[in-house]
């Protein structure tokens, strides 16, 4: 079984050089702390402990195209038994619900902030760690309890979404596309409130680049302010109003009011608050006007503030690899529960962070990019190098494995063709059934 081959590699005395291996990233140590940490460790012994269960809920978002049946016998999780070859579904199902969320919830905080702190100094902008935040939506089973607690997105003529959705606001780290932390929970939660909630995170000696959407004096000051050197970067709306303190028309420091709502709601504000506006022209003729509070004008360049900005683009990346490539674009997540919902998010977060990590340590060996590794055939080759290792009876062969999937890794370079650009578009959804107009009979 897959923990135990990762739990033998831990204890193996060979130097860490010399294998290239999951476990190197996600200890089963750490999966033995997260249970015991919450709470839910088995006290007897069963087909599937609580460490087993771990690994299946993050195993089912690696196989999303699998059903948990697939994934348990496939990757051999459960614990042998002579009277029991095959485990039910019921016992599947009793084995999450036993453990809940919390488990998962804690390991993805520990090997994020693991994992996102082994590339702050490689990947960094003139000494400053680089970060994204963004928020996103997930689609979820349509049962009574999930539309009850998470909602769904209503529409100007009173209809409501068909599917009931979780709302969410990340923190990213640029170069490696690594989900630092994120905030989620109920679609009618506006995204400020969870993005306000992320900013503890934010680490020092860093920038941030938003949208436009948090451009708010709560959440860019609250940066500002809440720890020491870390910077924002962000576009100005249409409507946005300040006045120019110093600087030229295309490079000036100006100084904008806080309105009277936001500091009755946030005392601490000050009345006014001053940035830096670049105005600037992007790679597709549109004018621009960055705010950031880079206000060394000698240190950070207009060209070298916009092109971080064009890489905020990478936060929008990352929500296509883990919807879309790893998830398969399915329509709903699995669970129908609300507490299934979060145990399975929770744990698709951990499995898209695992292959990102291992992407970056094998651009970091290969002198590339994480960015220039291809995402979907590395979640390929790990799909395919967990089912051998599973399927591998002899412990020693795994080394070797997990080895050959980090130099295959490092042969999986995107295929990027220069000058080729993808506009952001909207599409229509094509009906699946022909609709059916009915005539009214007016004689």
């Amino acid at each position: 079984m897959l923990s135990a081959h990762l739990t033998y590699l831990i204890k193996a005395q060979e130097p860490v050089a010399d294998l290239s291996r999951l476990a190197e990233h996600l200890p089963y140590e750490w999966i033995e702390h997260a249970v015991r940490a919450t709470g839910t460790a088995s006290l007897r012994r069963r087909r599937l402990p609580a460490e087993q269960v771990v690994w299946l809920v993050i195993a089912l978002a690696m196989y999303r195209h699998w059903s948990i049946s697939e994934v348990l016998d496939g990757l051999d999780l459960a614990l042998p038994s002579e009277d029991a070859p095959f485990v039910s579904k019921s016992a599947v199902t009793q084995a999450r619900q036993r453990i809940g969320e919390a488990p998962l919830a804690w390991l993805f905080g520990r090997t994020a902030r693991a994992w996102t702190r082994q590339d702050a100094a490689r990947h960094a902008f003139k000494g400053l760690s680089l970060w994204a935040m963004d928020g996103t939506t997930l689609r979820t089973a349509d049962s009574p309890a999930n539309r009850e607690h998470f909602g769904a997105q209503g529409y100007a003529s009173g209809r409501v979404a068909s599917y009931p959705q979780v709302r969410a606001v990340t923190l990213t780290a640029i170069p490696t596309h690594l989900i630092a932390d994120i905030n989620f929970g109920r679609y009618d939660t506006n995204e400020m409130v969870y993005a306000k909630g992320l900013l503890p995170q934010i680490p020092e000696d860093s920038l941030t680049v938003f949208d436009k959407g948090f451009l708010a004096a709560e959440i860019l000051c609250g940066l500002t302010m809440g720890g020491h050197n870390r910077h924002f970067l962000i576009p100005a709306k249409s409507n946005s109003r300040w006045e120019v303190i110093s600087g030229t028309a295309d490079d000036a420091t100006v100084r904008m009011r806080v309105s009277p709502q936001a500091r009755k709601k946030c005392p601490a504000l000050p009345e006014f608050w001053n940035a830096r506006a670049i105005r600037t022209i992007d790679a597709r003729g549109r004018e621009r006007v960055l705010l950031t509070s880079l206000g060394d004008r000698r240190r950070f360049k207009p060209a070298d503030i916009l092109a971080c900005y064009e890489r905020r683009w990478q936060i929008e990346t990352s929500y296509c690899e883990l919807k879309q490539s790893m998830l398969g674009a399915e329509l709903t997540l699995r669970s129908r529960t609300v507490e299934g919902v979060y145990q399975e998010i929770w744990g698709a977060l951990i499995a898209y962070n695992l292959i990102r990590r291992e992407i970056a340590s094998a651009a970091w060996e290969a002198k590339l990019e994480p960015t220039d590794i291809s995402f979907v055939r590395a979640l390929h080759t790990i799909q395919h190098e967990m089912m051998w290792a599973a399927l591998t009876p002899a412990y020693a062969k795994l080394p070797a494995c997990l080895k050959r999937l980090r130099e295959r890794l490092k042969s999986l370079p995107n295929e990027k063709r220069p000058g080729r650009t993808c506009d952001r578009v909207v599409k229509s959804r094509p009906h699946r059934y022909t609709v059916r107009f009915l005539k009214k009979n007016l004689n």
